[in-house]
């Protein structure tokens, strides 16, 4: 049986660049979902996978970004990308929570994932305030980035944060090895992959990114899924039809 719990992070510079190159997506294998960080739809999907709507910011809560999540058929809406770093308090967050994301739970039956945050000392510190905030009315999912070079820390790390907060499902919205060497990358997303694949607590896990260019310095070019020309690498094709992942 198929476990089917990857997110495939479509860059939104695909629609406009190489729309054609996800008819080569097989979404009937372990990739599930699609996300491109934004509220606006990607009509090149086709309505073949569900789509992850994402507040990216507090800019997303208005205008047409907040009618597109206002007028979207899709089951589960992302809050905030690591709003810790876009000087975004968790009590600023929270007053916004309860304003806006909490309504749309309860009048058109979203599930809410919370913000996602590094997975730094500063991240933490700010995601456990953020749900201490919202115990009343927290989120259906526990949201989580992790970059790092060790497939044993990324997992360990996953736990702790599930500890902290058992009661949600946690869905991993952008992971990836930041090591330059590829065997390295390989090996961790095989690991970590595998490991995420049993954990019947994790929902939905996104690897880092199927893009044409890294999106900065920090990621690392072996860990992307896309080629410049927009054609799929060797770890794309391997998240695709593997599971589990072999290195």
């Amino acid at each position: 049986m198929v476990i089917r719990k990857r997110c495939l992070l479509w860059d939104w510079t695909n629609t406009k660049n190489c729309p054609q190159m996800i008819d080569k997506v097989d979404f009937k294998g372990p990739f599930h979902s699609v996300s491109n960080w934004n509220t606006w739809y990607p009509t090149e999907l086709k309505h073949r996978a569900p789509f992850r709507p994402m507040v990216r910011l507090e800019a997303q809560l208005s205008g047409q970004d907040w009618q597109n999540i206002l007028n979207s058929n899709e089951t589960v809406i992302h809050y905030f990308n690591e709003p810790e770093r876009a000087g975004i308090s968790a009590q600023h967050a929270a007053d916004l929570w309860h304003k806006q994301m909490v309504p749309l739970r309860r009048t058109k039956g979203k599930k809410l994932v919370s913000p996602s945050c590094s997975n730094d000392e500063a991240g933490q510190a700010w995601i456990a305030d953020f749900m201490h905030r919202v115990k009343d009315n927290g989120p259906d999912y526990l949201g989580l980035h992790y970059y790092g070079t060790k497939g044993s820390e990324a997992i360990a790390f996953i736990q702790s944060m599930h500890k902290k907060f058992p009661k949600q499902k946690v869905i991993i919205s952008e992971i990836a090895c930041i090591s330059r060497n590829y065997k390295e990358v390989l090996d961790f997303t095989v690991h970590v992959t595998n490991w995420l694949d049993q954990q019947d607590w994790v929902a939905e896990y996104a690897w880092f990114g199927c893009m044409q260019h890294p999106a900065d310095g920090f990621v690392s070019p072996q860990a992307q899924l896309m080629n410049p020309d927009g054609s799929f690498k060797e770890l794309m094709k391997k998240l695709m039809t593997e599971q589990p992942m072999k290195s």
